[in-house]
């Protein structure tokens, strides 16, 4: 009986967030939510809402953290699959794009909340950036064997850059977001070539130096 329980609130909890992410757009960001409305979407009273979430602001927060988890899993499964063969960088840009189009609402407040109002918002979104940013510098590290403080330098740039493309393709047509990917995929070519050219350099420098 008590896994049955646990099971419908787990239901209603789910219920809740897909309610709060379908009625996100980019004309209603997540602060012009209403409790009410949200709970009336997902099928309970609005006083049933408390017993899944203290607030909306929590319920909020779990869209950031359950988004950006779920992109960080598909980009670890692209990076995997391409030990079979193919581009990492056309594979991850690829990935990051399928993401913000099945996701738009939920890209859009990782976007909107990053220098919204609610500081617990922005603290959220910037540590899931972080996490991202993070585990394409152990990458780096670990499988190119770039020295950590250019990989660090790498990482920014493509996250900057990937996140500055899914930005402008969240309200482009299929054209404009293909076009979108395959200048993104050029940007970040020149940054590994770039980071490659600074490394060898530095290489040569150890070389020539007494």
């Amino acid at each position: 009986m008590a896994g049955v329980r646990a099971a419908q609130k787990e239901k209603t909890r789910r219920a809740l967030i897909q309610a709060a992410m379908n009625q996100l757009s980019a004309e209603h960001g997540y602060a012009s939510l209403s409790l009410r409305e949200v709970a009336r979407e997902a099928g309970i009273a609005p006083t049933s809402f408390y017993r899944h979430f203290q607030n909306m602001e929590e319920l909020g927060l779990t869209l950031v953290d359950e988004g950006g988890l779920t992109l960080r899993q598909l980009l670890r499964q692209s990076r995997q699959q391409i030990a079979k063969g193919g581009s990492i960088i056309r594979a991850s840009v690829t990935t990051f794009m399928e993401f913000v189009t099945n996701n738009t609402a939920i890209f859009r407040l990782l976007l909107q909340e990053k220098s919204g109002n609610s500081r617990e918002f922005r603290l959220a979104v910037t540590r899931e950036v972080e996490h991202f940013t993070a585990e394409l510098v152990d990458y780096l590290v670990d499988e190119q064997q770039f020295e950590r403080e250019l990989a660090e330098l790498q990482a920014d740039a493509i996250v900057r850059i990937v996140f500055s493309a899914g930005a402008d393709a969240l309200d482009a047509d299929a054209k404009e977001r293909q076009r979108l990917t395959e200048q993104t995929i050029a940007q970040l070519r020149v940054v590994a070539r770039g980071a490659e050219a600074t490394r060898q350099a530095a290489k040569t420098k150890e070389l020539v130096e007494p």
